[in-house]
Protein backbone atom coordinates (compact mmCIF):
# COMPACT_ATOMS: atom_id res chain seq x y z
CA UNK A 1 0.00 0.00 0.00
CA UNK A 2 3.09 2.31 1.30
CA UNK A 3 4.41 2.04 -2.48
CA UNK A 4 0.97 2.74 -4.56
CA UNK A 5 0.19 5.67 -2.44
CA UNK A 6 3.60 7.12 -3.24
CA UNK A 7 3.07 6.12 -7.13
CA UNK A 8 -0.31 7.70 -6.89
CA UNK A 9 0.96 10.73 -5.34
CA UNK A 10 3.53 11.37 -7.97
CA UNK A 11 1.70 10.94 -10.99
CA UNK A 12 -1.67 13.16 -9.64
CA UNK A 13 -1.76 16.41 -11.18
CA UNK A 14 -1.43 19.46 -8.19
CA UNK A 15 0.29 16.87 -5.62
CA UNK A 16 4.18 16.26 -5.00
CA UNK A 17 5.85 13.36 -2.96
CA UNK A 18 8.23 15.00 -0.43
CA UNK A 19 9.06 12.10 1.81
CA UNK A 20 9.28 8.19 1.92
CA UNK A 21 8.84 6.84 5.64
CA UNK A 22 10.54 2.92 6.07
CA UNK A 23 11.76 1.79 9.45
CA UNK A 24 13.55 -1.07 6.27
CA UNK A 25 15.39 2.15 5.51
CA UNK A 26 19.18 2.15 7.17
CA UNK A 27 19.88 5.49 6.90
CA UNK A 28 18.45 8.82 5.65
CA UNK A 29 18.96 9.72 1.84
CA UNK A 30 17.40 11.54 -1.14
CA UNK A 31 16.79 9.82 -3.88
CA UNK A 32 15.47 11.73 -7.29
CA UNK A 33 14.64 14.56 -5.07
CA UNK A 34 12.43 12.47 -2.48
CA UNK A 35 13.74 11.80 1.23
CA UNK A 36 13.74 8.59 2.58
CA UNK A 37 14.50 7.84 6.00
CA UNK A 38 13.46 5.51 9.02
CA UNK A 39 11.80 7.54 11.24
CA UNK A 40 9.39 10.94 10.82
CA UNK A 41 12.16 12.46 13.46
CA UNK A 42 14.13 13.01 10.09
CA UNK A 43 11.42 15.15 8.56
CA UNK A 44 11.91 18.68 9.41
CA UNK A 45 8.73 20.83 10.52
CA UNK A 46 7.12 22.87 7.42
CA UNK A 47 8.79 20.43 5.06
CA UNK A 48 5.26 18.53 3.96
CA UNK A 49 2.13 19.63 4.28
CA UNK A 50 0.20 15.73 4.77
CA UNK A 51 1.66 12.62 5.86
CA UNK A 52 -0.28 9.47 4.66
CA UNK A 53 0.06 6.40 6.77
CA UNK A 54 -0.30 3.09 6.33
CA UNK A 55 1.27 1.04 8.63
CA UNK A 56 -0.37 -2.47 10.57
CA UNK A 57 -1.71 -1.73 13.94
CA UNK A 58 0.09 -3.54 16.57
CA UNK A 59 3.20 -0.49 16.99
CA UNK A 60 2.76 2.46 18.95
CA UNK A 61 1.13 4.74 16.55
CA UNK A 62 2.30 7.54 18.68
CA UNK A 63 4.00 9.58 16.10
CA UNK A 64 0.71 10.02 14.64
CA UNK A 65 -0.41 12.50 17.11
CA UNK A 66 2.86 13.74 17.19
CA UNK A 67 3.10 14.75 13.62
CA UNK A 68 -0.48 16.84 14.33
CA UNK A 69 0.86 18.70 16.98
CA UNK A 70 3.85 19.37 14.52
CA UNK A 71 1.38 20.85 11.94
CA UNK A 72 1.35 17.92 9.59
CA UNK A 73 -1.77 16.82 8.63
CA UNK A 74 -2.41 13.45 8.50
CA UNK A 75 -4.50 10.52 6.25
CA UNK A 76 -4.23 7.26 8.69
CA UNK A 77 -5.51 3.89 6.45
CA UNK A 78 -3.87 1.57 9.13
CA UNK A 79 -6.78 -0.16 10.88
CA UNK A 80 -6.80 -1.56 14.19
CA UNK A 81 -5.96 1.33 16.08
CA UNK A 82 -6.32 1.71 19.82
CA UNK A 83 -9.03 4.23 20.91
CA UNK A 84 -6.12 5.78 23.06
CA UNK A 85 -4.34 6.41 19.83
CA UNK A 86 -7.35 7.84 18.56
CA UNK A 87 -8.12 9.96 21.29
CA UNK A 88 -4.52 11.38 21.47
CA UNK A 89 -5.43 12.34 17.47
CA UNK A 90 -7.94 14.10 18.25
CA UNK A 91 -6.57 15.72 21.19
CA UNK A 92 -3.65 16.62 18.80
CA UNK A 93 -6.04 18.04 16.14
CA UNK A 94 -8.80 20.25 18.28
CA UNK A 95 -8.03 24.09 17.72
CA UNK A 96 -5.73 25.69 15.34
CA UNK A 97 -3.71 22.47 14.54
CA UNK A 98 -3.63 20.25 11.79
CA UNK A 99 -6.78 17.87 11.24
CA UNK A 100 -6.35 14.21 10.86
CA UNK A 101 -8.73 11.95 8.60
CA UNK A 102 -8.66 8.06 9.52
CA UNK A 103 -10.81 5.86 7.36
CA UNK A 104 -11.29 2.00 7.46
CA UNK A 105 -11.21 1.82 3.82
CA UNK A 106 -10.63 4.69 0.73
CA UNK A 107 -12.44 2.22 -1.70
CA UNK A 108 -15.19 4.55 -3.00
CA UNK A 109 -17.65 1.24 -3.64
CA UNK A 110 -16.69 0.46 0.15
CA UNK A 111 -17.97 3.43 1.43
CA UNK A 112 -20.80 3.66 -0.81
CA UNK A 113 -22.05 -0.42 -0.02
CA UNK A 114 -21.44 0.91 3.71
CA UNK A 115 -24.07 3.72 3.17
CA UNK A 116 -26.04 1.98 1.00
CA UNK A 117 -26.35 -0.86 3.92
CA UNK A 118 -27.04 1.87 6.70
CA UNK A 119 -29.75 2.84 4.11
CA UNK A 120 -31.38 -0.88 3.95
CA UNK A 121 -30.61 -1.87 7.74
CA UNK A 122 -34.02 -1.09 9.29
CA UNK A 123 -35.79 -3.34 6.73
CA UNK A 124 -35.05 -6.79 7.53
CA UNK A 125 -35.01 -9.11 10.37
CA UNK A 126 -31.25 -10.56 9.91
CA UNK A 127 -27.68 -9.15 9.04
CA UNK A 128 -24.48 -10.71 8.87
CA UNK A 129 -20.91 -9.88 7.41
CA UNK A 130 -18.50 -11.38 5.57
CA UNK A 131 -15.17 -9.53 4.92
CA UNK A 132 -12.26 -11.53 2.92
CA UNK A 133 -8.70 -10.53 2.39
CA UNK A 134 -5.23 -11.62 1.81
CA UNK A 135 -3.59 -13.97 3.62
CA UNK A 136 -0.98 -11.66 5.19
CA UNK A 137 -3.10 -9.49 6.95
CA UNK A 138 -3.26 -9.73 10.58
CA UNK A 139 -6.28 -8.09 12.23
CA UNK A 140 -9.75 -9.45 11.80
CA UNK A 141 -12.33 -8.20 11.64
CA UNK A 142 -11.22 -5.76 8.99
CA UNK A 143 -11.79 -2.30 10.24
CA UNK A 144 -14.26 -2.38 7.27
CA UNK A 145 -16.26 -4.69 8.90
CA UNK A 146 -16.34 -3.29 12.03
CA UNK A 147 -17.25 0.15 10.58
CA UNK A 148 -20.31 -1.48 8.65
CA UNK A 149 -21.74 -3.13 11.60
CA UNK A 150 -21.59 -0.34 13.74
CA UNK A 151 -23.42 2.07 11.34
CA UNK A 152 -26.04 -0.86 10.68
CA UNK A 153 -25.98 -1.17 14.70
CA UNK A 154 -27.13 2.27 15.25
CA UNK A 155 -29.47 2.56 12.20
CA UNK A 156 -31.27 -0.26 13.58
CA UNK A 157 -31.35 0.98 17.14
CA UNK A 158 -32.48 4.68 15.83
CA UNK A 159 -35.37 2.53 13.57
CA UNK A 160 -36.68 0.77 17.07
CA UNK A 161 -35.59 -2.79 15.44
CA UNK A 162 -35.14 -5.61 17.92
CA UNK A 163 -31.30 -6.90 18.55
CA UNK A 164 -31.13 -10.26 16.71
CA UNK A 165 -30.51 -13.36 18.04
CA UNK A 166 -28.80 -16.23 17.09
CA UNK A 167 -30.96 -19.74 16.85
CA UNK A 168 -27.88 -21.60 17.59
CA UNK A 169 -27.52 -24.07 20.35
CA UNK A 170 -24.94 -26.65 19.09
CA UNK A 171 -21.85 -25.29 17.81
CA UNK A 172 -19.80 -28.76 16.20
CA UNK A 173 -16.98 -26.11 15.85
CA UNK A 174 -16.42 -23.44 18.42
CA UNK A 175 -16.36 -20.12 16.37
CA UNK A 176 -18.37 -21.42 13.55
CA UNK A 177 -20.86 -18.73 13.92
CA UNK A 178 -18.34 -15.69 13.86
CA UNK A 179 -17.81 -13.25 16.07
CA UNK A 180 -20.45 -10.97 17.43
CA UNK A 181 -21.11 -7.32 17.06
CA UNK A 182 -23.51 -4.58 18.83
CA UNK A 183 -26.95 -5.61 18.13
CA UNK A 184 -26.02 -9.15 17.62
CA UNK A 185 -24.28 -8.65 14.31
CA UNK A 186 -21.78 -11.60 13.31
CA UNK A 187 -19.08 -11.34 11.55
CA UNK A 188 -17.14 -13.85 9.41
CA UNK A 189 -13.57 -13.41 9.08
CA UNK A 190 -12.27 -15.27 5.83
CA UNK A 191 -7.50 -14.97 5.13
CA UNK A 192 -6.81 -16.41 1.55
CA UNK A 193 -4.12 -16.12 -0.89
CA UNK A 194 -4.72 -14.58 -3.55
CA UNK A 195 -7.67 -12.12 -2.52
CA UNK A 196 -6.91 -8.51 -1.82
CA UNK A 197 -10.16 -6.47 0.45
CA UNK A 198 -14.04 -7.86 -0.35
CA UNK A 199 -16.73 -7.45 2.01
CA UNK A 200 -20.68 -8.83 2.13
CA UNK A 201 -23.49 -7.82 3.42
CA UNK A 202 -26.21 -10.05 3.37
CA UNK A 203 -29.41 -9.38 4.73
CA UNK A 204 -32.75 -11.53 5.63
CA UNK A 205 -36.11 -11.22 5.64
CA UNK A 206 -38.59 -14.16 4.89
CA UNK A 207 -38.77 -15.33 1.57
CA UNK A 208 -36.34 -12.50 0.44
CA UNK A 209 -32.84 -11.80 0.86
CA UNK A 210 -30.64 -8.77 0.04
CA UNK A 211 -26.52 -8.92 -0.47
CA UNK A 212 -24.63 -6.40 -0.88
CA UNK A 213 -20.53 -7.06 -2.32
CA UNK A 214 -17.54 -4.81 -2.94
CA UNK A 215 -14.66 -6.45 -4.09
CA UNK A 216 -11.21 -4.54 -4.46
CA UNK A 217 -9.16 -6.94 -6.94
CA UNK A 218 -6.25 -4.39 -6.80
CA UNK A 219 -4.66 -1.81 -4.52
CA UNK A 220 -5.04 0.87 -7.14
CA UNK A 221 -8.96 0.68 -5.90
CA UNK A 222 -7.83 2.97 -2.64
CA UNK A 223 -5.87 5.60 -4.54
CA UNK A 224 -8.95 7.57 -5.21
CA UNK A 225 -9.90 7.67 -1.91
CA UNK A 226 -6.24 8.78 -0.64
CA UNK A 227 -5.88 11.61 -2.83
CA UNK A 228 -9.33 13.04 -2.04
CA UNK A 229 -7.93 12.57 1.84
CA UNK A 230 -4.84 14.55 0.92
CA UNK A 231 -6.34 16.65 -1.07
CA UNK A 232 -9.78 17.44 1.55
CA UNK A 233 -7.79 16.94 4.76
CA UNK A 234 -6.81 20.54 5.47
CA UNK A 235 -10.56 21.52 4.87
CA UNK A 236 -11.73 19.58 7.76
CA UNK A 237 -11.75 20.51 11.53
CA UNK A 238 -10.03 18.00 13.75
CA UNK A 239 -10.25 14.50 13.61
CA UNK A 240 -12.95 12.94 10.96
CA UNK A 241 -13.58 9.13 10.88
CA UNK A 242 -14.38 7.65 7.45
CA UNK A 243 -14.60 9.14 4.56
CA UNK A 244 -17.84 9.76 3.56
CA UNK A 245 -18.65 12.49 4.58
CA UNK A 246 -15.85 13.85 1.81
CA UNK A 247 -18.24 12.36 -0.94
CA UNK A 248 -21.18 14.06 0.32
CA UNK A 249 -19.83 17.32 0.59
Amino acid sequence: MGQEVCRAVTEAEGLELVAEIDPAFADVLTLNGVMRAPSLRSVEDGSLDVLVDFTVADIDHGYLADAVTRGFHIVVGTTGLRPAELDAIAVAAEGDGANALVAPNFAIGAVLMMKFAEQAAKYFDGVEVIELHHDRKVDAPSGTALKTIDRIAAARQAAGVAEQRDPTTTMALEGARGGRGPAGIAVHSVRLPGLVAHEEILFGNPGEGLTLRHDSYDRSSFMPGVLLGIRRVGTISGLTIGLESFLED
